[in-house]
């Protein structure tokens, strides 16, 4: 699989951006951010971006997501296999990230629609967010990274 990046510029999401990458039988998903909710709204564009291309996945839902970790790293986990899980359970795409941290709690709102697959043409079924290359750091000039493998 080759690589993809791409900045993102959507509703909610500023200037966040993402890209995925190859990894064996897997892809990696990275977010970048001004803030870590930035870092952790790419993160999950680019998962989204691992099954369709975001900007098909327009704005019917929006979904509220809550979860806590003891750190930073397993909340990206736990934040994408939550994603993951409304997916699946309401056959949704999400594409439109709102999303706060604080003190290693996530509440966010996930925008998208159904799937469509005809429109949507999804290429892959993403199952979770692994530990393999977790990551989530500030670059000294304070921007965030965030990322993961995602088991396909």
């Amino acid at each position: 699989m080759s690589v993809s990046t791409r900045s993102a510029n959507m509703a909610g999401n500023g200037g966040m951006a993402w890209e995925t990458f190859a990894h064996e039988a897997d892809v990696g998903v990275r977010g970048f951010g001004a803030t870590l909710a930035e870092a952790f709204a790419g993160a999950a564009t680019a998962m989204t971006a691992v099954i369709c291309d975001p900007e098909k996945v327009g704005a019917g839902e929006t979904v509220a997501i809550e979860c806590a970790a003891p750190d930073d790293e397993l909340l990206l986990v736990d934040w994408l296999n939550a994603l993951v899980f409304e997916m699946a359970t309401r056959r949704m795409l999400f594409s439109r990230f709102d999303v706060r941290i604080e003190d290693h709690r996530l509440s966010a709102a996930a925008t998208g629609e159904a799937v469509d697959v005809a429109r949507h043409q999804p290429a892959a079924e993403v199952k979770g967010a692994t530990f393999c290359e977790l990551a989530v750091r500030q670059s000294p000039d304070g921007s965030w990274t965030a990322q993961c493998i995602v088991d396909v």
